[in-house]
């Protein structure tokens, strides 16, 4: 156990050097290797660790844990498949949706968006970038977590009624690394409802090396509390769903999308009718020089519920869509297709004018006038208006 960032930079300039795909301390499936942790300012880098990682295309390879922050920082995506070799080979097919109806709830989506605020996303914001990083694996990144958790408790506790309130139930999901995801539950109405619609974020970041700060404002705080202010007007809106509704905040996204599989396996294994599943990652960002826009992702999703979101902001925004594409693995959403579940994915532009500070110490709100809280805001407004159109709403008794 060592105190020291010296080994880690010692060695993360050695292994950057060798494409993740050729490396040679690639371990075949099967073989074993002894853990190796290196402690340093409360950080667990589990060097030795040997993970299963998963990319497009390809088999699943053992990889040691540095060897896949190597692959993160050279931009290639992948599942971390290590806990949950399973998901996707139980059948859920069964719950796909092969068509969403056309945006009818005009009255109440309108009515919850205009109790919408840049007020509250920026204080909170202001706050989630303050940990010195959010990396799952870190004390700050439990530490980020638990306050995550304690302000939608608070937030639940300052704006739901007494009715509303008996509906809700925060709960965290416990994983092995410390830093839980945290699941958000409004209960419906539907006396036999097993229905469930699923608005998420992840709330962790990283640095392109992990143990460097990342303050992560744009990816994916900005998500995490967009649907925060969402989940903020429902309550004030006194939403009571028919469908129930859930909000998602996943913990080790940039390992791997470790977080969203261990609940989309939980969910799978449990037959849970998940409907439809949302994710915002990244929602600040307008490149100058370009048109505000929603980036609505058109590969490895579903593409009934992709033109559904369309079809919201349309209605609901006050900016366009723009298709865009993303690749394999690139968010929570993935996780949920791989499933078999209907999920999408909603973005702050095409890729190709997104954020280019993520996973770095300037990934800050201070960073650029093209961090924008009012384009955060549009997003909250998507969120919203997902929830109503496919949550339904019973309205109070």
């Amino acid at each position: 156990m060592i105190n020291s960032f010296a080994v880690l930079v010692f060695l993360a300039c050695a292994v950057a050097a060798i494409p993740a795909s050729s490396n040679p301390l690639f371990v075949q499936h099967g073989d074993s290797l002894s853990d190796q942790s290196v402690m340093a300012d409360g950080f667990d880098v589990d060097l030795g660790a040997l993970r299963l990682v998963e990319m497009q295309g390809q088999p699943p390879q053992r990889r040691l844990h540095f060897i896949k922050i190597n692959a993160k920082a050279q931009g290639i995506k992948f599942f971390d498949i290590t806990e949950t070799q399973d998901l996707g080979n139980i059948d859920t097919m069964r719950f796909k949706a092969n068509a969403f109806p056309s945006p009818n709830a005009t009255e109440q989506v309108k009515g919850a968006i205009r109790t919408l605020s840049t007020d509250g996303p920026k204080e909170n914001l202001e706050k989630f970038t303050s940990f010195r990083t959010r990396y799952y694996r870190s004390d700050t990144g439990r530490q980020s977590q638990k306050w995550l958790s304690s302000k939608i408790s608070e937030i639940t506790t300052s704006y739901a009624s007494k009715g509303l309130r008996d509906l809700i139930s925060v709960t965290e999901f416990p994983h092995s690394w410390g830093q839980n995801s945290i699941i958000l539950r409004i209960n419906g109405s539907a006396p036999t409802n097993d229905a469930v619609i699923i608005i998420s974020a992840h709330q962790d970041s990283t640095n392109m090396w992990p143990f460097l700060p990342a303050p992560g404002a744009d990816d994916d705080g900005s998500g995490t509390v967009s649907i925060l202010e969402a989940y903020r007007g429902l309550l004030v809106s006194d939403f009571r769903p028919v469908q129930h509704v859930e909000f998602h905040w996943y913990s080790g996204e940039e390992a791997g999308l470790l977080g969203s599989q261990a609940v989309a396996s939980d969910y799978s294994a449990r037959s849970v009718n998940v409907i439809a599943m949302s994710q915002f990652d990244m929602t600040a960002w307008v490149k100058r020089g370009t048109q505000e826009e929603v980036g609505i992702v058109t590969d490895f999703v579903d593409e009934s519920l992709s033109n559904f979101n369309k079809q919201l902001v349309d209605a609901y925004l006050d900016i366009p869509y723009v298709e865009t594409k993303c690749g394999y693995a690139c968010s929570d959403h993935a996780s949920w297709g791989k499933a078999g579940y209907p999920s999408s994915f909603t973005i702050e532009s095409t890729f190709a004018n997104s954020n280019k500070n993520i996973h770095s110490i300037n990934d800050r709100i201070d960073i650029s006038d093209e961090f924008s809280f009012t384009h955060m805001l549009e997003f909250s407004k998507l969120a919203v208006a997902f929830a109503i159109e496919l949550g339904g709403w019973k309205g109070s008794d």
